[in-house]
């Protein structure tokens, strides 16, 4: 797929500008420069053919000194990767000797360029984009990021740029799985992301919350195609510095909703927080698939590193992530690459287990013997019972889906949160069911009418008064 990557000073609108064509909210927009620091990738549909195009850090500035080099080599690199790129300029602040420096920089990179003057929100405002002609370049194109205007001739022009004529356009390709990798900051996800990446895609630092965006990139385990979403460390909300880190923070939590499956990262060397948890909780919440990748493990001790003393401290981990009984562990080392085969390999697993079925004999059988083992609790004079169970299946599922189970009772309100976990458990011990969530979906049916369908009759119509 042919690849259009933004480039420009900071604070000129690019963030907003990928928004518009991705058509979503991707990248965080914010009035403080610097925002972006990473490469952030999607995919537009707008025009004949279907492109990527590449949010990149704003060049040639140094509001966030931290991270000016990294961000800079970031876009650098994006640049040596694209078809076509959008030199984004800011038409209400004019001209200005950083963006002519630019202009010389790109101009030594032999890929097309398209002058996108933006912030133009008002037809009176296209006047603005004339002085910018005198950068040379002859494809140029006046928009409003924020308003939509001008969107469909930048379109366009992008498609002009990769030679489109609109001919043999390529099928519509299902989405690859999301595979999403979150947790507190500075437990290494972005480190992760890269070492499964084989190169350096995201900043690396030391300081936490130095990513800020979702970043999405595709990438092949084990050749399997996913798109991999490293996120922002997620801390407890009172301790967001700036608002941005806000933003960072929610974008995160709707990655997960997004996610086909998380990769929840966890520092070996510091053990299972109490953010850790909390973290846990969200993808438990969300209803995702999920593995705990445990990283740093070449920081552990010798001794904790032998197999008796590793036994003892993932046991430790899994009793304090007790909600989410069924997630994989995975020990392993970004840094030095230990381990990272593991992970596909058990994420290949979990995949692989969410197409797996219950027959319906035995998934009654696993019931009716789960009840009588440990009756149902008593809610107030009624007790649940179960006629009848399922394993549901979706029509075109997504990997990775949570197993649904249908259950015919006489009322949907007496199953109680423990005794649901009772029952996943019990159905866990016939499917492993690694890395995904059990759902029981319940469904009344009057106990009168199973006992007429069990003696063959149709249940009477109710009595008129």
């Amino acid at each position: 797929m042919k690849k259009a990557v933004l480039v420009g000073r900071p604070n000129v609108g690019k963030s907003a500008l990928f928004n518009r064509l991705a058509g979503r909210r991707i990248a965080i927009v914010h009035d403080q420069p610097g925002v972006t620091r990473d490469r952030i990738e999607a995919v537009c549909g707008l025009g004949r053919n279907p492109f990527a195009i590449v949010d990149t850090g704003g060049i040639g500035a140094a509001p966030d000194p931290d991270f000016a080099e990294a961000t800079h080599r970031a876009a650098d690199a994006a640049v040596e990767d694209a078809d076509v790129v959008l030199f984004v300029v800011d038409g209400k602040d004019g001209l200005l000797p950083l963006d002519a420096e630019l202009a010389a920089k790109l101009r030594r990179w032999s890929r097309p360029v398209i002058l996108v003057v933006n912030k133009l929100d008002d037809p009176k405002h296209d006047a603005l984009a004339e002085e910018f002609h005198q950068l040379g370049f002859s494809r140029i194109a006046g928009v409003s990021a924020v308003h939509g205007r001008g969107t469909d001739d930048l379109v366009e022009a992008i498609g002009e740029a990769f030679g489109d004529r609109g001919e043999n356009a390529p099928p519509e390709q299902s989405i690859p799985p999301r595979i999403v990798i979150i947790g507190r900051p500075n437990v290494g996800k972005s480190s992760l992301t890269n070492a499964l990446l084989g190169r350096e895609r995201a900043i690396v630092s030391d300081i936490a919350g130095t990513t800020r965006d979702a970043l999405e990139v595709p990438c092949e385990l084990g050749e399997r195609p996913y798109l991999l979403l490293d996120t922002a460390g997620i801390r407890h909300r009172s301790r967001h510095d700036t608002s941005v880190e806000v933003f960072s923070v929610m974008r995160s939590e709707e990655a997960i909703r997004m996610a086909d499956v998380c990769v929840l990262v966890i520092d070996a060397s510091v053990g299972v927080t109490e953010q850790d948890k909390r973290i846990a909780g969200l993808v438990q919440k969300s209803r995702k698939a999920v593995v705990v990748a445990v990283n740093k493990a070449d920081l552990l001790p010798a001794d904790d590193r032998r197999r008796d003393g590793l036994k003892e401290r993932l046991s430790l981990w899994r009793s304090q992530l007790f909600f989410i009984p069924y997630a994989p562990f995975v020990m392993l080392s970004a840094k030095t690459g230990a381990n990272l085969k593991r992970l596909g390999t058990t994420l290949e697993k979990v995949r692989q287990h969410a197409t797996r079925r219950i027959g319906t004999g035995e998934l009654n059988r696993v019931i009716r013997d789960a009840m009588i083992l440990h009756p149902p609790p008593m809610k107030g004079p009624r007790r649940l019972k179960v006629f009848y169970a399922t394993q549901l299946e979706e029509t075109n599922p997504r990997p990775f889906a949570p197993v649904r189970f249908l259950l015919f009772v006489n009322a949907p309100g007496l199953l109680l949160p423990s005794y649901e976990t009772y029952l996943a458990a019990q159905l866990r011990r016939v499917r492993e069911y690694p890395g995904l969530p059990l759902l029981l979906e319940l469904r009344a049916r009057p106990e009168s009418e199973k006992r007429q369908r069990s003696r063959g009759r149709r249940p009477s119509p109710a009595k008129r008064k």
